[in-house]
C-alpha cells in the first residue's frame, strides 16, 4: 500500500490562504509536513493555521508577504532563510491582471514580471542551498495551462508563466543530481476566487449572467465539471513525496482534458 509520509519535512506555501495554495498546505500537513504559509493578509493566515492537521505535533507557521512588492519581499524571504530551511518548496502566487495583448504595455508585463517570475527564483535560490546540503529536496510551481495553449484575455499570465516553465526546466537539469527534483504543474480550471473573478468580469463584459459563464465553462471540459482545489493539493503532494524521486523537469497537466495539445 503507498502511504504519503511527509513526517519532518518542512513546507514553505505559497498563496495559502485561499484556492489552491491553502488545498495544498492542509494536504501537506494532513501527511505529517510541518508548513510556513505565505500571503499578504495576516488574519487569513492565521485563520488557516488554526485549520491546519496537528496530528503529528507538527510546528506550523506563516510569513506576511506581498508578492506584489518585490523588495519588501525579498528581504522578508531572505531573513526568513537566515534562520530556517525547507525540503519542499511550492511556488504559488495570485495571478497578474486580465488582458489582451494590445491591452497592456510595458509596465504591465514588467510588473506580472516581478509578481510571478522574480519571486519565484528568489525563493527557489533561498531554498536550494540548505536542499543541496540535505542531498533532498522538492520544488513545484504552480503555473497554468495556458503555457502550452495561450488564452486571449490572460496574456500577462501566458507570457511569464511560460518563463517560469522554461526556467524550471534549464534549473531540473542542473541540479537532477543533487537528490532535487523541479516540477510545473500546469493548472486548468479549479473551484477558486480567482476564476469566479475572472467569471465575473466576463460575465459583465458580455452581459451575460455568471451562471451563463461557468455552465459554458464546465461544457468545455471533457470532464464536464471544474476541479477541486483538494485534487490540485492530491497531485502536489505526490511529487513532495519520496514515491515521486524520479519525476523531475516535467509540465504536468490537470485539466480534466481540457487541452487539445500534447
Amino acid at each position: 500500500m503507498m502511504k504519503i509520509d511527509l513526517l519532518n519535512k518542512k513546507a514553505l506555501v505559497g498563496g495559502s490562504t485561499q484556492g489552491l495554495g491553502k488545498a495544498i498546505a492542509v494536504q501537506l500537513a494532513k501527511c505529517g509536513a510541518n508548513i510556513t504559509l505565505m500571503a499578504r493578509n495576516e488574519e487569513k493566515l492565521i485563520n488557516v493555521l488554526k485549520e491546519l492537521d496537528t496530528t503529528y505535533n507538527q510546528n506550523h507557521q506563516y510569513l506576511v508577504v506581498d508578492f506584489y512588492n518585490f523588495e519588501s519581499y525579498k528581504a522578508i524571504l531572505t531573513s526568513f532563510f537566515n534562520n530556517n530551511s525547507v525540503d519542499i518548496l511550492v511556488n504559488n502566487t495570485n495571478g497578474p491582471e486580465s488582458g489582451t495583448a494590445l491591452q497592456k504595455n510595458t509596465e504591465d508585463f514588467q510588473k506580472a514580471f516581478d509578481l510571478l517570475f522574480k519571486t519565484t527564483q528568489l525563493t527557489t535560490s533561498l531554498a536550494l542551498k540548505a536542499m543541496e546540503s540535505k542531498g533532498f529536496g522538492r520544488i513545484i510551481n504552480a503555473t497554468s495551462i495556458s503555457v502550452k495553449e495561450p488564452i486571449n484575455n490572460l496574456v500577462l499570465s501566458n507570457s511569464i508563466r511560460a518563463a517560469v516553465t522554461t526556467w524550471a526546466k534549464t534549473l531540473a537539469t542542473t541540479i537532477a543530481n543533487k537528490g532535487i527534483t523541479v516540477n510545473n504543474i500546469l493548472t486548468g480550471i479549479f473551484d477558486t476566487e480567482r476564476i469566479t473573478q475572472l467569471n465575473k468580469l466576463q460575465a459583465k463584459t458580455r452581459s451575460i449572467a455568471i451562471e451563463q459563464v461557468l455552465e459554458e465553462l464546465e461544457n468545455s471540459i471533457p470532464m464536464k465539471r471544474i476541479g477541486k482545489p483538494k485534487e490540485f493539493a492530491y497531485l502536489v503532494t505526490f511529487l513532495a513525496s519520496e514515491y515521486a524521486s524520479y519525476i523531475t523537469g516535467t509540465n504536468i497537466v490537470i485539466d480534466g482534458g481540457l487541452i487539445k495539445s500534447l
